[in-house]
């Protein structure tokens, strides 16, 4: 139990570090000062910075894709999932805002570990909601679209933002503050332009 409490401890001062100063701006004696424990202990649960990130992102995946999994599963219309989905996704990504910017350079610099949590017992399975909108375009409840379209756009839309959050903050000169606003509108924005170009 100590162990377990130590691990979460050291994962829980370990998110505040990567917020603050990312993945490369973060030290692992930061880390350990932030879990008020030595260096060397937390060396014993986590030989490096990396393996210590990729618990992180476990951890983060791990909360994420269920929700996920629920939205695509459920009974709800595809215009109510869409609504769900972006909300959700933005409010994860809002309480997890290092998680983009480590996802582009993983896929660059350490596609294997990408692979691994792509082939997680709980990764995120699309493919009801994909054969939903197949459904619903036969029936003639929304308009002719290609499913995995729909899908990357309602993706893309929620994830670019923060991926070059640096970027947009100073093309639009934006602070911090209003960059959030600016996405708690976007929970609402993206779904409704997404549901209003495909109505019938």
């Amino acid at each position: 139990m100590q162990d377990l409490n130590t691990e979460q401890n050291i994962l829980n001062a370990a998110i505040l570090v990567f917020q603050r100063k990312g993945m490369a701006g973060a030290r692992m004696q930061e880390i350990a000062d932030e879990a008020k424990i030595n260096k060397a202990m937390l060396h014993y649960y986590f030989r490096n910075k990396q393996l210590l990130f990729e618990a992180v992102f476990m951890q983060a995946f791990s909360q994420l894709a269920p929700q996920l999994n629920l939205i695509f599963a459920s009974n709800d219309t595809v215009f109510e999932k869409i609504r769900k989905f972006n909300s959700n996704y933005i409010d994860f990504i809002l309480k997890n805002p290092y998680l983009p910017t480590f996802i582009i350079q993983e896929l660059n610099n350490n596609p294997e570990f990408v692979k691994k949590f792509m082939v997680h017992g709980n990764k995120p399975d699309p493919n009801p909601f994909l054969l939903q909108i197949e459904k619903e375009i036969t029936l003639g409840k929304i308009k002719k679209i290609k499913p995995k379209q729909l899908l990357l756009n309602l993706l893309s839309l929620s994830v670019f933002p923060f991926v070059a959050k640096t970027m947009l903050k100073l093309v639009m000169d934006v602070s911090d503050q209003e960059f959030l606003e600016l996405m708690e509108e976007r929970k609402t924005l993206i779904s409704e332009q997404i549901i209003n170009s495909i109505k019938v």
